[in-house]
């Protein structure tokens, strides 16, 4: 498969899709989208939200999902952005925010890679997060009541050794 064929096979099997792909984000108002997208650490640049500026490549951030991912009522958002000049190998990154009682918008955590939201907890209720990237042995990050850190490695739902 190529191109657009593979780009297509990827989504289907649930993979973040391209900004390009922005009609995919939630539901959200405007007010909420730029607030998130500048907590985010993103700016605008030829029409579209960019976290990492230096990377000449990069189609853009995009907001990938917005839910409540640890029961508190206050949703959190997953912001994503492609490149491998700020993400590596990976080719991806992550940005995880969390709206505040205030109704402003924090960062939880960031990284380079592809999260994937586990159903084991850390702290509060948070869940674990898988970080895919190259390989068969994934990071997962567990939140430690004040950030998430890292774990254990898994593949496919079974512990595995990184090395």
């Amino acid at each position: 498969m190529h191109g657009s064929a593979a780009i297509l096979a990827i989504a289907m099997a649930g993979a973040i899709l391209p900004s390009s792909a922005s009609a995919q984000e939630p539901a959200i108002d405007r007010a909420d989208r730029v607030a998130i997208f500048k907590a985010a650490g993103a700016v605008q640049r030829d029409g579209r939200w960019v976290i990492c500026v230096d990377d000449p490549a990069t189609s853009g951030a995009v907001i990938e999902q917005v839910r409540d991912l640890n029961g508190d009522g206050r949703p959190e958002a997953v912001v994503v952005e492609d490149g491998s000049f700020c993400h590596g190998a990976a080719g991806t990154g992550y940005t995880l925010l969390g709206r505040q009682p205030d109704a402003s918008w924090k960062v939880i955590d960031f990284n380079s890679g592809v999260p994937e939201f586990l159903d084991t907890v850390g702290e509060g209720g948070w869940p674990d997060i898988s970080v895919g990237g190259p390989g068969f042995c994934f990071p997962v990050l567990r939140w430690n009541g004040s950030a998430y850190v890292p774990d254990r490695h898994e593949y496919e739902g079974r512990r595995c050794d990184p090395e």
